[in-house]
């Protein structure tokens, strides 16, 4: 009998380890409410009838970015709301492509790493790691069929160095990996960041962050 009572134990034990942990999130954030009829599910998608379901769901033709923009670059997503059958795949991917001299800004994906591959051109790519790592800069320059890995949450960019336009395709691991453009984040915040954050921050004059607030920041994500 003791040993039946050390097994449960044992089972109880590792059935509540393992269950002591959060569901990678699949959105920005995800408000608790008391009465669940007003809910949706957590990756915010519901599911079509697999009776309904053709191979239509799991097809989508990309076509070129326009980079004529400021950055000279455009991302062009296929995650789940733009490919419905990615829904709990737990993968994305996108084109990016690039003018001469075309940046894909420093941005970071909160909720997946990404591997790229260059499929024309020549890009000068990087990441940099966490305070604890001491932000340490990796950084390549990557030809046609080179693959770069850029870990989760950190941030990272691309640009294009060659004379030519660049392709690249970015693999994410995640159906909804999320964006966010620093420069965007932290100037064309709505409301504001308040001067005086920005300021000790920075550690700079008002007058620069006022200019940096006016910029019109482009997002090509």
């Amino acid at each position: 009998m003791k040993v039946l009572y050390f097994l449960v134990s044992i089972l109880a034990l590792a059935s509540s380890v393992s269950f002591a942990y959060d569901p990678s999130p699949l959105q920005d954030f995800c408000v608790a409410i008391q009465d669940p009829k007003d809910g949706v599910f957590v990756n915010g998608k519901f599911c079509k009838d697999p009776a309904l379901v053709k191979a239509e769901d799991f097809f989508k033709h990309v076509n070129p970015g326009n980079t004529s923009n400021a950055l000279g670059s455009q991302v062009t997503a296929v995650a789940v709301d733009q490919l419905f059958g990615l829904n709990t795949l737990g993968i994305s991917l996108a084109r990016i492509d690039f003018a001469p001299k075309g940046l894909n800004p420093p941005h970071t994906h909160p909720r997946g790493s990404e591997i790229l591959i260059v499929l024309e051109g020549t890009l000068y790519v990087g990441f940099v790691t966490s305070n604890q790592d001491k932000n340490r800069l990796f950084t390549k320059v990557l030809n046609k069929g080179d693959v770069f890995v850029f870990p989760i949450g950190l941030i990272h960019f691309q640009l294009n160095v060659g004379y030519g336009n660049a392709v690249a395709i970015a693999g994410l691991s995640s159906q909804n990996p999320g964006v966010i453009t620093i420069a965007n984040a932290l100037f064309k915040s709505d409301p504001s960041i308040s001067d005086e954050v920005l300021t000790k921050s920075f550690q700079v004059d008002k007058s620069i962050i006022d200019y940096l607030q006016k910029q019109s920041w482009y997002d090509n994500n």
